[in-house]
């Protein structure tokens, strides 16, 4: 009688503990935010990688808009307001890399979080409207050569890829430009079609998305894409140049690896899906699957390449 009660307060015991245990992840749902504003190709991207993601978890991802900083702020607002549990994730440009060199920032892109999956990337280039007389990179630099200085163009910011990827050009060609910075690609896309500039440098999916009314004259791939197989590269016209913008998701510091593991094989299935790869062919974005220990090495790499970057182009305070 002694054994089987002492069995019995053992069965229940672990009864006990198991009903306090931690339910199987994800148990509820998950908050993805998006480091720009809603209705962009980012946005779409990413709504739709959150659909398919949560149908294969079985709980739903929401998409949370959080702009600023120069697309910083989603990630850098988990700092203290997440938990490391997965439950909350943030999209991560190319810019966490390269505003702590710019500035002071609260947050370190190396130590402050968890990475866990690569997304996707712009391509990049630049462009000018289709009544324009460039016709080529060739045009554009010998008017510049013609004109120091008078050669006007739009980026998405001072210190943007696409503001480095010019000025690169100037250092590599012995060009002089005027950088005209606006906010964002819907204004610099307005501002190329009312003529306030004269080149457009920024992601080739805002130049597409303004259709015959525009012509692409080079790419900063380091080769032709075959979404724009005419579109040369800098390469290709003697300019050592490539730039790419790569992005992913990140979460707090010290998530666990097995919800990491989890988060990152469910955006691997996603970003293979046929609605998926249709969809970045039509915003003429590249897929850039990248796994936890992929991404974590590459945060490594790009946060030295954006020293340089920036040391070169005379913007690094840091």
């Amino acid at each position: 009688m002694t054994f089987f009660f002492r069995v019995l307060t053992g069965l229940l015991a672990c009864l006990a503990l198991s009903s306090f245990a931690e339910p199987a992840f994800p148990s509820r749902a998950i908050t993805v935010r998006v480091a720009y504003p809603p209705g962009g190709s980012t946005d779409r991207q990413i709504r739709l990688l959150a659909d398919l993601v949560g149908k294969q978890l079985g709980q739903p991802v929401v998409v949370e808009n959080v702009s600023g900083a120069g697309g910083t702020l989603a990630a850098s607002g988990l700092l203290g307001r997440a938990a490391p549990d997965g439950y909350t994730l943030a999209q991560a440009p190319v810019t966490m890399f390269r505003l702590p060199h710019m500035q002071k920032t609260a947050w370190d892109p190396l130590r402050d979080f968890t990475y866990v999956t690569g997304i996707s990337g712009y391509l990049l280039g630049f462009g000018v409207r289709a009544d324009s007389p460039f016709k080529s990179w060739q045009d554009v630099a010998d008017y510049a050569r013609k004109n120091p200085g008078a050669l006007s163009y739009a980026s998405v910011g001072i210190g943007s890829t696409q503001h480095l990827g010019m000025t690169e050009l100037e250092r590599q060609t012995g060009l002089k430009f005027n950088h005209i910075p606006y906010k964002g690609g819907a204004e610099t896309a307005k501002a190329l079609l009312a003529g306030e500039v004269m080149v457009n440098a920024d992601a080739i999916s805002t130049l597409t998305a303004l259709g015959d009314k525009v012509r692409i004259l080079m790419l900063w791939e380091p080769q032709r894409s075959a979404l724009l197989p005419d579109v040369p590269t800098a390469r290709e016209l003697g300019i050592d140049l490539v730039l790419q913008s790569p992005y992913g998701l990140v979460g707090p510091k010290g998530m666990p690896r097995e919800v990491v593991q989890i988060l990152s094989d469910a955006f691997s299935k996603a970003l293979d899906d046929p609605r998926h790869v249709e969809l970045l062919a039509a915003i003429k974005q590249t897929a850039w699957h990248r796994t936890p220990q992929e991404y974590a090495a590459y945060a490594r790499q790009a946060f030295e390449q954006e020293r340089a970057l920036l040391q070169s182009a005379g913007l690094a305070q840091r």
